[in-house]
């Protein structure tokens, strides 16, 4: 099977193309508009970009009438976001955020979340979620797509304040993840929960490049 996209019809009931990059890690972000109305939404395009010092990204599609989702505007006039890490127990709560609501709706309350505030970033972060990044605003790059709502935004941050909830921490200093069980983006209506890991060292890495893969400074 193969074909162009944009060019051919794809000849699967369903597109493959978000099923081949998986699992992607979901940017749960919560902004804040300068009239005060909070906003909490689930992006799984997103990413870090380097770690020295540390930067992110995510990309937000248009919706189809060409308007541009609140989380970016939000982060353009304030000039912050904020990443809460998504997990199983919040599952639910993540998935009711990804609703597309209106501007004055706070999607905290409709997620059913409590909030707490943060220490740099205007607004309020997810209390439940055992980890933060207070995310200062550096650009949007606009890609044109071939449809309205393939126009994508492309938000770049530099996460200025980190919190982890020090139950998730093990005795060596690491984030516990199988017990934290973060949760990922597939293709479809697929999501999974990582629950396993497994540690692979570089054979003969050199002190700067395990620093690296360690991402320190």
């Amino acid at each position: 099977m193969r074909y162009r996209p944009g060019h051919d019809t794809c000849p699967l009931p369903f597109s493959p193309f978000k099923s081949c990059t998986v699992p992607r890690p979901i940017g749960w972000l919560s902004t804040v508009s300068r009239d005060g109305v909070h906003n909490l939404a689930p992006y799984s395009q997103w990413q870090n970009l380097t770690f020295d010092p540390p930067m992110v990204m995510f990309a937000a599609n248009q919706y189809p009438d060409g308007r541009r989702k609140d989380t970016v505007l939000n982060a353009e006039e304030t000039g912050w976001f904020v990443w809460n890490m998504a997990t199983w127990d919040l599952r639910e709560a993540v998935n009711i955020s990804a609703m597309a609501l209106g501007p004055d709706e706070d999607e905290f309350e409709r997620a059913g979340v409590a909030r707490t505030g943060c220490e740099l970033a205007p607004g309020d972060r997810v209390a439940q979620s055992p980890a933060h990044f207070e995310c200062r605003y550096l650009s949007t790059h606009r890609l044109p797509g071939d449809s309205p709502v393939g126009t994508v935004d492309v938000v770049f941050g530099r996460v200025e304040m980190i919190h982890v909830d020090d139950r998730v921490i093990t005795p060596e200093g690491k984030l516990d993840i199988p017990a934290i069980q973060p949760i990922a983006r597939m293709g479809y209506y697929d999501y999974t929960v990582v629950r396993d890991v497994f540690e692979m060292r570089i054979p003969g890495a050199s002190e700067d490049e395990a620093a690296g893969l360690e991402g320190k400074a």
